[in-house]
């Protein structure tokens, strides 16, 4: 009898040979159309120099040897005839190969949107980089802790009890670092919200300063004291904070006071004097003036207006030029500026009769 028409393991040799020559074939077009195809994408990349053309790229690159193995192997066996066993498992190693060429390819992702996400932000903003990080390295311990589980069931692991153990497992774990993994996602809601960015002023209760750093446990604010001032993440979002830096423009209300001696037509004049010294000042728009109360010792003038600029040097810089422009005005026109007076009469002693 031929040496090829031999049975060997329920297939003749020519069975076997012609199985070989699929799984070689088929791996080398495999292998062949990757490079190609990697080739194609990258002169197409350079042309359009597109970020997602990057992706597919990398994708390409990063597709395994043995997922291509597999995948030609799982060609050959379709020429022979094996035991369902067999079969079996042949098919399971196929879609081991798979999922771990998908963790590959799901890794490939995350390190696409890091680095993404590091060209938007900037190295400037450290505390952007250092959370997508940490949200890169979270995600890929979530997909290949999946992975895991499913080849652990495809290979008739009873995963129930496993699941079960590590929840119970990772509720101890959370219960016993609550603070830091609080902070944590503190750190990733301040990151992904933007209530505040680097470089900001903002006021937490009765502190205030600039931020210097958003970490993933803490944000440090440099005080206007120049100190440092050290937040818990999870503090700051309970906490209702101003972020002066996010103002379009500043609000601004003072009051002065004249002595009760100002006769009564300069006393109606001074809310059109102080209208024309707050529009004479650039980045100034008057609101209002009013004669607002008589006060113990003064007639009192409120008056509002807005500085169309955040800076707080800027509002500053107006409100002295303001300050200035009315004491030469009530100079000029003989007005007094009114101070804390108190008048005192004295009885002498009741004359005897």
């Amino acid at each position: 009898m031929p040496i090829l028409e031999s049975v060997f393991y329920h297939n003749t040799v020519q069975t076997w040979i012609i199985a070989l020559g699929v799984v070689v074939v088929a791996f080398v077009v495999l292998r062949v159309l990757k490079s190609i195809i990697y080739r194609r994408i990258l002169a197409f990349a350079r042309r359009r120099s597109t970020e997602w053309d990057d992706l597919v790229a990398d994708l390409v690159r990063r597709t395994k040897f043995f997922f291509l193995l597999v995948v030609s192997l799982y060609a050959g066996v379709h020429v022979l005839t094996l035991p369902e066993t067999l079969k079996a498992a042949l098919e399971k190693v196929v879609i081991i190969g798979i999922l771990f060429q998908g963790v590959v390819w799901g890794s490939v992702v995350f390190d696409f949107w890091i680095a993404r996400s590091r060209r938007q932000k900037g190295e400037e903003d450290k505390a952007s980089l250092i959370t997508f990080s940490a949200l890169g390295f979270i995600g890929r311990l979530v997909l290949w802790s999946v992975a895991v589980l499913l080849v652990l069931d495809n290979l008739g692991i009873n995963i129930t009890t496993l699941i079960a153990g590590l929840g119970v497992g990772g509720i101890a774990v959370a219960l016993a670092v609550q603070n830091v993994l609080g902070d944590l996602f503190a750190s990733m809601s301040i990151i992904l919200d933007k209530p505040f960015v680097i470089g900001d002023f903002i006021l937490v209760d009765d502190l205030r300063g600039t931020v210097e750093h958003i970490g993933l446990k803490t944000t440090r604010v440099r005080s206007l004291g120049g100190e440092q001032i050290v937040f818990a993440n999870s503090d700051l979002l309970k906490s209702r904070v101003k972020n002066y830096k996010q103002m379009a423009e500043r609000r601004i209300m003072f009051t002065i006071g004249v002595t009760y001696q100002t006769p009564l037509e300069k006393l109606e004049a001074l809310p059109g004097m102080i209208r024309k010294i707050i529009e004479s000042q650039e980045n100034a728009r008057f609101d209002r003036s009013h004669f607002r109360e008589y006060g113990d010792s003064a007639l009192l003038i409120e008056t509002v207006y807005f500085v169309t600029v955040a800076d707080y040097g800027v509002f500053m810089d107006i409100q002295q030029a303001i300050n200035l422009a009315l004491y030469r005005k009530f100079a000029a026109e003989g007005i007094e500026f009114a101070y804390p007076t108190r008048t005192v009469f004295l009885a002498g002693p009741t004359p005897s009769r």
